[in-house]
């Protein structure tokens, strides 16, 4: 037999247990089989360390290829991965009803005819809005009422009726006949006569940028190729930029061509494949400004507004560990960075003329445990958006130098500076909820310090945040630091160890989880569950410092972190040992893969969300897509023998030894360029064979998306639904029916 038909038989046998009227036999009833995924041993030797991957063959070597066309992908790959979704399934009948009836109730608390609180600009307001049944939206815009500014005069239009909206983009004809369609980003030029947008057709983040003519309604011939879906009108409208993606998926150039088509022109190419990029207009449109950044260092370059066919100018010469990124604020830069060891960032500013870093003074000094997330600019004043303790506020400064704050006054909270869509104004936007409380969307008037309610975010099916209980706990970690954990639970759910809970973690990047609303977990939270998230060290839930200790040589802090949350849950009562499931994605599945190898006793099942699982042979393989990039956040296993030591000594992939394992979910995109489809499908096939308590491991790889999932709104709500199920599944043993 050869290796192909073993594959077929393979998957053969698990699509029969799949079906009911093949998986019984007069008399008994058969569970169904997992597939054998077969082994081929690949020795690698490295820096003087050997390691053997049997599964190195699920790696498509023309991935490259598959990611923008996935029918590419070989064969006995895709039998496998078909064969994992074939079990998964069957495992999973059981819960087909719970999950239909979840996600009805996720659907039920979506206001399906709904749109977003519009945003001024000029002549227009820009908004988005769903009619019922929209799987996506439209982008829309209507002409404005009332009174603002254009060029410092003062512009008043009143109508008798009120204007009809204009659609600008309908993205649920754009999806049709199409398995995947997600517009990432879109821009209406400054003159407001071009619409574009950048639709992502695969799931694989490799985008086209298509631009309309407004006027004529008519989509522009020759769309932009390969791009990641990052771009920007120059002031005049006259250009658009954006930037490159290559074929390992990387940002590498910046090109520029006219708005509505032409000859393209290179503005900028990254010698080092180890940055990202991006490019856009400052707030006040006096530049274009091109962003260069890794994990620990950045650079920016700016080409004047004025003249946008000029080669882009170095900003401040990039450093190794210095971090900044800027904004122009009328006469004067606007800095935001780490540089003297403002280990959680300070303002400064520096005269339009004299951008280099000699001439930087503090607008904003450096306070430690006060991290600066990020600024926003018009022109009379600046706001800032601080974090601290898992929690933030927002900080208004005038030119004048008098500051203000909006903070709340709840335990945990999320507080969202949204800023303005016009220089000339002095009303910016933000929001506000909590893991209890819907969002409610604010205008705030800069100068009189008025507030005025736009919107509140409506649950069709019932919510009174009453009825819920939000608390903060700290959870000491090994060495006594102390994590913040932010729980979620009705008031009738008692604190006893009795209730099931589901522990939520990321730690990675310095993107801290906010303790936020969301429709979808109230499945779980109605049902008894307690829901919590554990803000822990890799994010910067509590200061940039917080990433800084849980990155590199301190990863390890991010794993035992999340572990001292589930022993204070635990020892408080809100839940007990073998009765909690853990969830995390993206670098959140490295955390779940190394605490399922360090505690597996604590956890009923773990759901591991497109996991980066794989590390020491993801982060040795310079072709993918963020591995060069990546280097500074995990070291380099490829030239440094500490780096490769650690990272050996932790990834969860190369940890895998006989143990009690929970009972496991994985995901997985067939089109992820981020964490790519080998990683769960290699996990999953190590840990099976492995694991002594009996408790299943599954698969689910989605053919047709990447990272993010499904595109549609309602595709993705069944996919959460999917994921939760499992969790009640988990608790309640439900294999031992299948």
């Amino acid at each position: 037999m050869n290796r192909r038909e073993f594959v077929a038989t393979t998957a053969a046998s698990a699509l029969a247990a799949a079906s009911p009227a093949l998986a019984r036999s007069p008399g008994a009833q058969m569970s169904p089989t997992p597939p054998v995924a077969r082994k081929i041993p690949v020795v690698i030797e490295q820096l003087g360390r050997t390691r053997t991957d049997d599964y190195q063959w699920m790696k498509d070597d023309n991935w490259q290829a598959v990611l923008r066309d996935p029918t590419l992908i070989k064969a006995d790959v895709k039998a496998h991965l078909e064969a994992e979704n074939a079990y998964r399934e069957a495992m999973l009948a059981s819960t087909l009803p719970l999950q239909a009836t979840m996600f009805e109730e996720m659907k039920g608390r979506i206001k399906e005819d709904d749109s977003s609180v519009p945003s001024p600009d000029g002549p227009w307001e820009y908004f988005t809005e769903y009619r019922t049944g929209d799987q996506h939206p439209r982008y829309m815009r209507v002409e404005r009422q009332g009174t603002w500014i254009v060029d410092g005069q003062m512009v008043t239009k009143n109508f008798i009726v009120a204007p009809t909206p204009e659609l600008l983009l309908d993205c649920n004809l754009l999806a049709e006949g199409k398995a995947y369609s997600e517009v990432s980003a879109v821009e209406h030029s400054p003159d407001h006569t071009l619409f574009a947008y950048a639709e992502d057709a695969q799931g694989s983040e490799v985008h086209q940028i298509y631009t309309r003519d407004l006027a004529t309604g008519e989509v522009l011939p020759d769309p932009i190729q390969s791009a990641t879906g990052n771009f920007t009108f120059s002031p005049c409208s006259c250009w658009i930029f954006w930037t490159n993606r290559d074929d390992n998926g990387r940002p590498d150039k910046i090109f520029r061509r006219p708005s509505r088509g032409g000859e393209t022109t290179l503005v900028y190419e990254e010698a080092d494949d180890g940055m990202f990029m991006g490019v856009e207009r400052t707030s006040d449109d006096a530049f274009i400004v091109i962003s260069i950044q890794n994990q620990e260092t950045s650079e920016a370059r700016y080409i004047s507004g004025q003249r946008p066919t000029n080669l882009p100018v170095v900003l401040a010469e990039r450093e190794v560990a210095v971090r900044y990124d800027v904004d122009h604020w009328q006469d004067r830069w606007v800095i935001r960075t780490n540089a003297d060891d403002a280990i959680d960032f300070k303002i400064v500013q520096t005269p339009t003329e004299r951008p280099a870093r000699a001439s930087w003074e503090d607008l904003v000094p450096h306070a430690p445990g006060r991290f600066i997330e990020g600024v926003a600019v018009v022109k009379s004043f600046l706001a800032r958006q601080e974090r601290a303790d898992a929690n933030t506020k927002i900080v208004i400064r005038s030119r004048a130098g008098d500051e203000h704050e909006i903070a709340v006054d709840e335990p945990a909270y999320a507080l969202s500076l949204a800023g303005a869509s016009e220089f000339e104004t002095t009303t910016m936007r933000y929001g506000y909820n909590s893991p209890s409380t819907p969002t409610s969307t604010y205008d705030y008037d800069l100068a009189t310090r008025e507030r005025t309610l736009r919107k509140v975010q409506e649950v069709p099916s019932g919510h009174d945040p009453a009825d819920y209980v939000v608390e903060r706990l700290n959870a000491p970690a090994t060495d006594g630091t102390l994590v913040p954990v932010t729980v979620l639970r009705r008031r009738s759910t008692p604190v006893d160890g009795s209730a099931p809970l589901l522990l939520y973690g990321y730690g990675s990047y310095g993107i801290p989880m906010s303790a936020s609303f969301s429709t979808g977990r109230l499945s779980l939270v109605d049902r008894g569950w307690l829901y919590a998230i554990a803000h822990i060290r890799g994010g910067s839930d509590r200061g940039w410092g917080w990433f800084l200790d849980g990155r590199k040589f301190k990863k390890k802090n991010t794993f035992t972190d999340f572990t001292a949350a589930a022993d204070q849950l635990i020892s408080g009562d809100y839940a007990r040992a073998g009765n909690i499931v853990a969830q995390g994605g993206s670098a959140g599945g490295l955390l779940m893969g190394a605490v399922t190898n360090m505690r597996p006793e604590l956890w009923a099942g773990v759901i591991g969300q497109v996991p980066f699982v794989d590390v020491i042979n993801t982060m040795s393989d310079v072709s993918l897509p963020l591995t060069p990039p990546e280097w500074p956040e995990w070291g380099n296993p490829i030239e440094d023998v500490e780096a490769y030591d650690y990272i050996a000594s932790y990834s969860p992939y190369d940890n895998v030894e006989a143990r009690a394992y929970p009972a496991i979910l994985a995901t997985g995109g067939l089109s992820d360029p981020r964490v790519t489809y080998w990683e769960p499908e290699k996990w999953v096939a190590r840990l099976r064979p492995a694991t002594t308590s009996g408790k299943p491991v599954l698969l689910k790889i989605n053919m047709e998306a990447g990272h993010g999932g499904a595109s549609g709104r309602f595709d993705y709500l069944k996919e959460v639904a999917h994921d939760y199920a499992f969790a009640v599944w988990a608790i309640q043993r439900g294999w031992e029916a299948a």
